[in-house]
């Protein structure tokens, strides 16, 4: 199979879906790499680093994904990116549709095979591509947290671990899953009063047992979140529903029981986010204010630190790869219901069904 890596176009996005120890690994199991220039230099890898693994340099991206069999990237297709899909071609990335209808449509209309990371699963209905973004996401949002406190930034001018004699910020984090726990051990870190939000029980006492008298945890009640919401400093939606629409837990009226300078970090807002006041925001242009609280509510936090990110995601995303490369895409999806589970779109018709009900497009299995 060829493989092509087109060089990312969000705004501040210098990941790349391929780095040149997953190229080298293709070629090695006999498959063709044809990388976009320039396309690795946002994590220090530049041309010479893909040749060097076997890969062939061309000089755009509508030679990539003339050249390819399957397109591999970090995120969405942007429009001018749909517009050079072709029917049949097998796309494997971040998608998350459930926030864009227009890009779900674009693909429908493009007849190419969509495969999320997002909603591929593993062991437990876990979400092996999402987690090692969500611990970069995670960890990230404590650290901008902090920093949007400070005064100079228009933030409360508290410091997330306090001093002696002074209290540590309050941080509530809404979600137990793979982002809030890395939020919680980055914020424990920095000595803040952490309290932990859930609505599954069972995970409320694995976090209880694992992080001991260091976190407090709580029921993800609406009550509660509210109560959560008036004291804390900081707020951190981590909450998912795989592939769908994250729900919107802090409203606009809870909003205004915030103490001015407080900040919300939206890990979800790839998702349509979990505060009703979020709208997606860029590394460029990060936060803004509303009833005197900062919202961060960037896109594609794991972008600014792109050269983890895309090691770390590649290590995750690689197996896969090698697995379509190897077997063909419908011969993989047949062989392996995990991935089956990541195909969002083929054929010009949707074939997840949280994707569908979100947008409320039809439903087609595969």
């Amino acid at each position: 199979m060829r493989v092509g890596v087109p060089k990312e176009i969000k705004v501040h996005e210098y990941r790349v879906g391929l780095t040149p120890a997953s190229v080298a690994e293709l070629v090695a199991a006999g498959h063709e790499v044809v990388v976009q220039t320039g396309a690795g230099n946002g994590i220090d890898c530049p041309n010479r680093a893909y040749e060097k693994a076997g890969a062939t340099i061309l000089p755009d991206a509508k030679a990539v994904f003339d050249a390819a069999d399957m397109i591999v990237k970090v995120k969405e297709p942007q429009p001018q990116e749909i517009e050079l899909l072709r029917p049949n071609q097998i796309l494997f990335t971040y998608l998350h549709l459930a926030a864009d209808k227009p890009q779900a449509e674009g693909l429908m209309k493009s007849g190419a095979t969509c495969i999320a990371y997002e909603t591929v699963t593993g062991r437990n209905g876990s979400l092996p591509l999402l987690k090692p973004m969500s611990e970069v996401a995670g960890r990230m949002s404590v650290q901008v947290g902090a920093h949007y406190l400070e005064k100079e930034q228009g933030g409360r001018g508290v410091l997330l671990g306090g001093v002696p004699g002074v209290a540590p910020a309050k941080v509530a984090i809404l979600g137990g899953g793979v982002a809030g726990v890395n939020a919680a051990q980055m914020a424990v870190g920095m000595r803040a009063d952490v309290t932990i939000y859930d609505i599954n029980m069972e995970r409320l006492a694995e976090l209880d047992m694992f992080f001991s008298s260091q976190i407090k945890t709580a029921f993800a009640s609406r009550s509660a979140i509210a109560n959560a919401v008036e004291k804390a400093e900081l707020v951190i939606g981590a909450v998912l529903v795989p592939g769908a629409a994250a729900p919107k837990l802090v409203t606009r009226d809870m909003l205004k029981t915030m103490k001015r300078g407080s900040v919300l970090v939206d890990i979800a807002i790839d998702q349509g986010g979990c505060f009703e006041t979020s709208h997606a925001t860029t590394h460029a242009d990060p936060v803004y204010e509303v009833d005197g609280v900062i919202h961060y509510c960037v896109a594609n936090m794991p972008g600014a630190v792109a050269r983890t990110s895309a090691f770390a995601l590649n290590n995750a995303t690689l197996p896969f790869a090698l697995k379509i490369a190897n077997l063909g895409v419908e011969n993989a999806l047949k062989a392996d219901a995990d991935l089956a589970n990541g195909l969002n779109v083929s054929n010009g018709k949707v074939r997840h069904q949280a994707v569908a009900e979100a947008l409320d497009l039809k439903y087609d299995p595969a």
